[in-house]
């Protein structure tokens, strides 16, 4: 399976679990990753939609790795969705190229899972945080598959990290 790994996180020279993950996944065969801050850095008009956009021919599997931000996407990634996934090319009229494709999100928290539960401050879990981008791929005819989520990615030991490394390399491969 060709895989698709796009990469956002808006701090990306202080991460240690995106960081982590995102070479982990370049380790893997048939995985080709883009950076979107080191690609574009934070300018989110400089996105090239054309070379975005080529990058998803002959993928099997898209992989978003992100941090939660805010409850959210990364602000390049939100925009990169925006400017990437045009009416005619993922969706609408002729609009084809995403369906049978499937999505993986794989995201990091700095907070704990008690934290993501419905007893937790956000009184959310992290699927229900999630439902954004189910909705995007089932809308543009993904299929979706059960995200990876760590928790407490902030100060992560090496054991951690390497627990976090080997469950998405048993869903890459």
């Amino acid at each position: 399976m060709k895989t698709l790994v796009i990469v956002s996180h808006p701090y990306f020279s202080q991460s240690t679990a995106i960081k982590s993950l995102q070479n982990a996944a370049l380790d893997s065969e048939n995985v080709t990753v883009r950076n979107l801050e080191s690609l574009y850095g934070d300018d989110i008009g400089s996105i090239d939609v054309a070379a975005e956009q080529n990058a998803y021919i002959g993928m099997d599997r898209i992989v978003f790795m992100f941090p939660i931000h805010w409850f959210n996407l990364t602000p390049i990634l939100k925009a990169y969705l925006n400017q990437v996934w045009t009416y005619g090319w993922a969706f609408g009229p002729e609009g084809k190229a995403l369906v049978g494709k499937e999505m993986l999100v794989v995201t990091t928290a700095g907070a704990t899972e008690h934290t993501y539960s419905p007893a937790g401050i956000v009184q959310s879990t992290m699927e229900e945080v999630l439902t954004p981008m189910k909705a995007s791929a089932l809308y543009v005819g993904m299929s979706y598959a059960k995200p990876l989520y760590f928790y407490e990615a902030m100060g992560a030991t090496p054991e951690t990290l390497a627990d976090f490394n080997a469950h998405l390399m048993a869903r890459l491969n």
